[in-house]
């Protein structure tokens, strides 16, 4: 493809929030690879995060710049250096971030000018609305990146279109219209656009909303032999090119280690060591993502769950956020680390999720069901304890619980939206968190089967990325396309 793509410039611009960045930098280096220029701008926070995973890129030879804007955190109401969703004290601050990010639109503009070659396309995240006005003004075409699945996008806009959701009592499921399956949910599991809470931050994503169908077309992390009637369907209403998993485009392996982190929080050799002396395939590996916050009550159910499920397991302890001090004292009162020594590690921190879910000692993923830990987890071919929290969560269990059948429920029934998570009314229970674990781990028929499939689906998605895989093939058509309108603009 060699002199086609030479003058090409992808200009990325991630969402500040680790399980968004993350995929964009996955995809900066999917496009580069195939010869694209790709200029990535982050915030300065970010830039630290994740500089040595684009400086090892930038020395393999591919073609990446990464460009920095200042966030104005302060500007909008933020704690100095609060640059990224994760590191704000509370959520209750959401709609400051949210107005820092608009507060880009100048700034972001100023450097755009300046770019050579000049930009053929922007790969945004759908949040940042504002570059619906920038690409106009510019006359470049805009590509909204959603690290969602096809299913979900499908999902909620069949739900949004018909609002067969606003005349449905909140406990009383309804079936999603015009979809390939039966789908059911109630009210209570719906994303954050559908089933808004106390939120102050409607409005802007009716705005998020409008947008994104204003796009030239969309990337989706996922691949088409996952989800294919879903995919089919969701290209009937837009343009679309699954190019994931994304995480597989990754195969320097200190970038597998550091995913998301420049510093490791814990020796990754110590657990590494710890994994190798446990049976094949008899790990429970617990990870609830970077953005959920467990309150007390529902991390002490969860400890006690893993307990109790008699598996070896590694939970991840997270050590930020209002109440992890109150987790930490009832960790040491209650001897919990003592008590578990034998069969139990807890991991402080960040953790490096795709080095562990690989190890051969790991049987079963339990998952908050963030798109990027469900695609992590289908990739290392894993079964999942599925325990959704916010957003589009509910809908990636159902993909994985109802249509690929590689999943079990602990029971969660309705969305916490983030910074409501001390409301006590939607506890899991430790004995449902068990029973998930023990009928994934189950050595009869039904956890055979389960684990079957999912193995089955981890060879699919990498073979989507290998040349002449499906995602490849989206990515050269989308390179293609642009390209294209690039020269007709000329």
């Amino acid at each position: 493809m060699g002199s086609l793509s030479d003058h090409i410039n992808f200009v990325l611009i991630p969402l500040m929030a680790p399980g968004h960045t993350i995929p964009m930098i996955d995809m900066a280096k999917l496009f580069a690879k195939r010869g694209v220029n790709i200029t990535i701008i982050l915030t300065p926070l970010d830039a630290t995060r994740f500089s040595s995973v684009i400086e090892r890129a930038v020395r393999s030879g591919l073609p990446i710049q990464l460009l920095q804007v200042k966030f104005p955190s302060e500007e909008a109401g933020l704690p100095p250096g609060c640059e990224s969703a994760d590191s704000l004290p509370s959520y209750d601050l959401m709609p400051n971030f949210f107005n820092a990010i608009t507060m880009l639109q100048k700034p972001m503009e100023e450097i755009l000018k300046e770019l050579n070659p000049t930009p053929s396309c922007i790969i945004c995240d759908k949040h940042i609305a504002w570059t619906a006005d920038t690409c106009t003004k510019f006359q470049i075409p805009r590509i909204v990146f959603d690290g969602m699945s096809c299913f979900t996008q499908l999902v909620t806009n069949n739900i949004y279109i018909s609002k067969i959701h606003e005349n449905v009592a909140l406990e009383k499921p309804f079936i999603v219209p015009d979809l390939p399956d039966e789908i059911e949910f109630t009210k209570l599991q719906l994303p954050g656009l559908l089933n808004p809470g106390t939120s102050t931050i409607t409005g802007f994503r009716e705005q998020v909303r409008k947008t994104e169908f204003q796009a030239y077309g969309m990337v989706v992390n996922s691949f088409e032999e996952l989800e294919q009637r879903y995919v089919d369907e969701f290209r009937k209403i837009k343009n679309v090119w699954c190019i994931g998993p994304l995480s597989l485009w990754s195969n320097d392996s200190l970038d597998i280690a550091q995913r998301g982190n420049n510093q490791d929080s814990i020796n990754s050799d110590q657990f590494m060591n710890w994994l190798d002396s446990k049976k094949q395939g008899s790990v429970i590996y617990a990870c609830l993502g970077s953005l959920s916050r467990l309150s007390t009550a529902q991390f002490i159910e969860l400890a006690l769950g893993l307990e109790e499920s008699s598996h070896p397991f590694i939970l991840v302890v997270k050590t930020s956020g209002g109440n992890s001090e109150e987790i930490e004292k009832w960790i040491l009162e209650e001897e919990f680390e003592e008590r578990i020594k034998e069969r139990g590690l807890l991991i402080r921190g960040w953790a490096p999720q795709v080095l562990i879910l690989s190890h051969s000692a790991v049987g079963g993923f339990l998952t908050h069901c963030g798109w990027n830990s469900t695609l992590e987890g289908i990739c290392s071919g894993l079964p999942m304890i599925t325990w959704p929290m916010f957003g589009e969560q509910f809908l990636n269990e159902k993909l994985v619980v109802q249509i690929l059948g590689t999943g079990v429920g602990v029971g969660a029934q309705a969305v916490v939206h983030l910074g409501e998570e001390q409301k006590p009314e939607m506890k899991v229970m430790r004995n449902g968190i068990t029973k998930a674990i023990q009928r994934v781990m189950d050595e009869g028929k039904e956890g055979s089967e389960r684990r079957k499939m999912a193995k089955e689906l981890g060879e699919k998605a990498r073979r989507s990325v290998e040349v002449g895989g499906s995602s490849d093939l989206n990515a050269r058509l989308l390179i293609q396309e642009i390209a294209q309108l690039g020269k007709s603009k000329q």
